[in-house]
């Protein structure tokens, strides 16, 4: 991973525009006063780097029959990155976090109930699979605002 010391504010105004990641190159170095070139180079070493991924992202909200969920869990165990990379190889999981608090990790998680994807098959065919929990939460989203992930059903 890139040393953060070397992400400087030019890179970051790139990031930015890239939020739209559509957007040409040309329109970005335009707006920043920079050559196409020099934006070029740089997203392609934001991308080398493992700082910046484009891919396509879904508003979840828009998806008929699918619905989003946060899972919070309470591990047994202090190996909590192992515990995250495990449970984010489950079926459903967009993304693990390890934070502080009540919950050891938080998870975003997409279900499909009309496909047989539900919040039950993905406790008994899924959370099973994980050793060490010791409690887990669960929080319907029934609205996401500006919630864009990637699609992995």
């Amino acid at each position: 991973m890139a040393d953060s010391a070397k992400i400087d504010n030019t890179s970051l105004a790139i990031i930015k525009h890239l939020k739209d990641g559509r957007k040409p190159y040309s329109l970005i170095a335009e707006e920043l006063s920079i050559t196409e070139n020099t934006v070029r180079s740089r997203v392609n070493k934001l991308l080398s780097d493992g700082v910046l991924e484009i891919s396509g992202l879904i508003n979840p909200d828009t998806l008929p029959g699918h619905q989003m969920i946060l899972a919070a869990l309470k591990m047994s165990t202090v190996e909590l990155g192992a515990k995250a990379e495990e449970f984010s190889k489950l079926r459903g999981v967009i993304s693990v976090s390890v934070v502080t608090g009540r919950y050891d990790l938080l998870a975003y998680v997409m279900l499909h109930p009309s496909a047989d994807f539900t919040l039950l098959d993905f406790f008994r065919d899924e959370l099973s699979k994980i050793e060490l929990i010791q409690d887990i939460e669960t929080f319907v989203v029934y609205e996401g605002i500006d919630l864009s992930v990637p699609y992995v059903l």
